[in-house]
């Protein structure tokens, strides 16, 4: 089942969090998009440990790039979404979570 979350609030919990929040929403947004794609290859909780280790921690952000370009309604580019993640995570969040909030609408 995808979580429709508020943007506004999630702001809010990382803030609160110290950041602990984003990396609790990486590992849901990952199980989600496991989920809605289908992907039995798919790993968001060892993804997740190896967002703690550096260069590995590269591979886990290809790998959910990977993921969201499957389950994008318009297969949003892997390789884009990527170098985003080096670049400047925040979009990121706001790209997937715009989509992951469209999909829970539409399952209503």
């Amino acid at each position: 089942m995808i979580k429709k979350r508020n943007m506004l609030a999630q702001i809010g919990l990382v803030i609160i969090t110290f950041g602990i929040y984003a990396v609790y929403w990486f590992y849901k947004i990952s199980v989600e998009m496991k989920a809605v794609g289908n992907d039995a290859d798919a790993s968001p909780g060892l993804w997740t440990v190896l967002l703690f280790i550096p260069i590995a921690n590269i591979w886990a952000d290809y790998k959910f790039s990977e993921l969201f370009e499957k389950v994008s309604s318009d297969h949003f580019n892997k390789w884009l979404l990527f170098v985003l993640w080096l670049v400047f995570s925040p979009a990121v969040w706001f790209i997937v979570q715009s989509e992951m909030n469209k999909k829970a609408d539409q399952k209503l």
